[in-house]
């Protein structure tokens, strides 16, 4: 999505560790328009496929996730990485490993709102390992609802996660997938 790779190359910034920092539009401080038209292209990649739910994990896939849902017209659930005393429910678990956090969580989300039968989209921020992605399509499975896809909106693509994904026959849309970058290169996407 050009949109989306000429707002990385304008806005973003390449940090220490050749990490992406988007936060001033996507992760931190939102632009609510722009992620609008994020949520609008996820529409229009799966407007077909009758998602019934949305589901992201907490915290950065929240923003993007709701303004997805919006346009299906459907709910948003996000898996918590913290059990809250006031889920008073069983939950489905998984692991998930953070990247950005260095840190594994044990991810949550409340049964009576992951329901078999339950076609679900997944949305988040980032896709690079791939452990975010593997943490939620196992909260799916356990309910027994159907995964129709994954929806990306930067895929760090010189990284596993995507290939490891697709591999397993799971759809992945990437709105930009970026095939190198570097403090001393800037960001190359993928053709």
């Amino acid at each position: 999505m050009k949109l989306l790779e000429d707002k990385i190359l304008n806005d973003g910034k390449i940090g220490e560790g050749d990490v992406l920092k988007v936060d001033s539009f996507l992760n931190h401080r939102m632009d609510v328009a722009f992620l609008s038209k994020l949520g609008e292209e996820f529409y229009r990649l799966y407007k077909d496929c009758n998602v019934n739910k949305i589901l992201t994990i907490e915290a950065s896939g929240i923003g993007i996730a709701c303004l997805t849902a919006q346009f299906f017209n459907v709910p948003m659930v996000f898996a918590k990485k913290t059990k809250t005393v006031n889920i008073f429910s069983d939950v489905y678990t998984s692991k998930v490993e953070s990247f950005t956090h260095k840190k594994t969580y044990d991810i949550i989300v409340s049964k009576e709102f992951l329901l078999p039968g339950d076609r679900v989209l997944i949305i988040d921020d980032f896709l690079a390992q791939g452990s975010a992605l593997n943490g939620l399509i196992s909260l799916v499975n356990d309910a027994g609802a159907e995964l129709v896809g994954c929806g990306i909106v930067i895929e760090k693509a010189f990284q596993p996660g995507g290939d490891l994904i697709r591999g397993r026959g799971i759809r992945v849309e990437s709105l930009a997938r970026i095939e190198s970058m570097s403090c001393a290169n800037g960001i190359k996407f993928c053709d």
